[in-house]
């Protein structure tokens, strides 16, 4: 527990947080980095360089200061934060250095300002933090384990096949490569996969959504390779050109909060743009199997080729009394619209989204003024969790 003194310090240095916030944490990885480079054998480098995790960072460290009272309120975030830190093998040793680093950044950026009281204040309140986020990874690492077939950390899976599902998309299919059990997993889930390039001295870590409903025999992963960005997907084009049948990587077990999980009988409706499909379509396998209410699969795309799961979500919904199969071609229009909305979806269901930021900041938000209430709209978004 911490005093109501320390409490108040914390509180007072919201404001400042949320202007500085995003500096003191650029400032925090470039220190952290530079002093234990092996570390970056388990961030996302990309995210590194394109701000991400800096933003997402500065979020969570603002959000423990406005709620620093009531830090219950954030311990759905902790939850899903703690899931992609199982994921990627983050250990309790890891976060004494995080907690050194985070404090002498605020001390460098914020100078005189950050008083001995308020570097108190917060190296107290980061050991709490910490200890809620190590508790609850020692809880998901346990989970882990406990599955049939489950393991801690990482263990070596081959690739049993490589199917080209258009010029963009590649699935792979992936086994145990000791011939064990294939750990269950939710639809919606995803896993973490390391990858070692030639002439790239750390370790890249990625973590992509399994893209088919659980069966027993392989998890699929479908990979969208990354040309036009930048900097382009360095794993992604690796794994397109280099990844193939008999090859190996090492994985960890499933994990995300992001599951698909509504009682029989209320109407569903799965809205996706591009890649976005990938943890959706697992969730729309099982509510075709499961749920007696309509359901409906909205996949909105530029172009035509960009629908990779058209003929499987055709296959799924055509046999089935209930659920429903609309792919959207945006090339003319840009997006989808409120009218279209109001049209497809049942507004007294639930609504799980998933796709780019702004499609989902803009599918929330036309929801939202349509009459569905936040708690029935489920989203995800690849990358750290930064606020939408």
């Amino acid at each position: 527990m911490l005093s109501q003194e320390t409490m108040n310090v914390i509180k007072s240095t919201a404001p400042v947080l949320e202007v500085h916030g995003v500096t003191i944490t650029k400032t925090f990885y470039k220190n952290l980095f530079a002093a234990h480079p092996e570390l970056l054998n388990i961030f996302n480098h990309t995210n590194q360089e394109k701000g991400r995790q800096q933003t997402a960072l500065a979020n969570t460290v603002y959000a423990a200061a406005v709620h620093i009272e009531n830090l219950e309120a954030i311990l759905p975030v902790v939850h899903q934060i703690g899931q992609k830190h199982r994921s990627l093998g983050i250990l309790p040793e890891h976060y004494p250095i995080v907690g050194q680093f985070l404090l002498a950044a605020i001390k460098e950026v914020l100078g005189d300002a950050a008083t001995e009281e308020i570097l108190s204040a917060w190296g107290e309140a980061y050991g709490v933090i910490a200890d809620a986020f190590i508790q609850t990874e020692e809880v998901l690492y346990k989970e882990a384990e406990s599955k049939e077939g489950g393991y801690r950390g990482f263990k070596p899976f081959k690739v049993t096949k490589k199917v080209v599902e258009n010029d963009m998309m590649t699935s792979f299919y992936l086994v145990p490569a000791d011939g064990s059990t294939v750990p269950s997993y939710l639809p919606g889930q995803y896993i973490s996969v390391q990858v070692n390039i030639p002439g790239h001295p750390y370790t890249h870590n990625r973590q992509y959504s399994l893209s088919q409903a659980y069966n027993g025999e392989a998890y699929r992963i479908t990979v969208k390779a990354e040309k036009d960005c930048k900097p382009a997907g360095i794993v992604s084009n690796y794994l397109h050109a280099n990844l193939n049948v008999e090859d190996e990587l090492m994985v960890s077990v499933p994990a995300g909060d992001f599951v698909y999980n509504t009682a029989s009988g209320t109407p569903v409706t799965f809205l996706a743009a591009g890649v976005g499909a990938t943890p959706l379509v697992p969730m729309f396998q099982t509510a075709a199997k499961e749920n007696e209410a309509k359901v409906k699969f909205i996949h909105s795309a530029s172009h035509i080729p960009l629908h990779p799961f058209e003929r499987e979500l055709l296959g799924i919904a055509f046999p089935s009394k209930n659920a429903t199969y609309v792919p959207v071609t945006t090339a003319s229009t840009g997006h989808i619209d409120q009218a279209f909305l109001e049209k497809q979806v049942d507004l007294s269901g639930e609504v799980y989204v998933c796709g780019p930021v702004a499609f989902m900041e803009s599918m929330i938000k036309q929801l939202t003024n349509l009459g569905v209430s936040r708690d029935r709209i489920h989203f995800e978004f690849f990358g750290p969790a930064m606020a939408i």
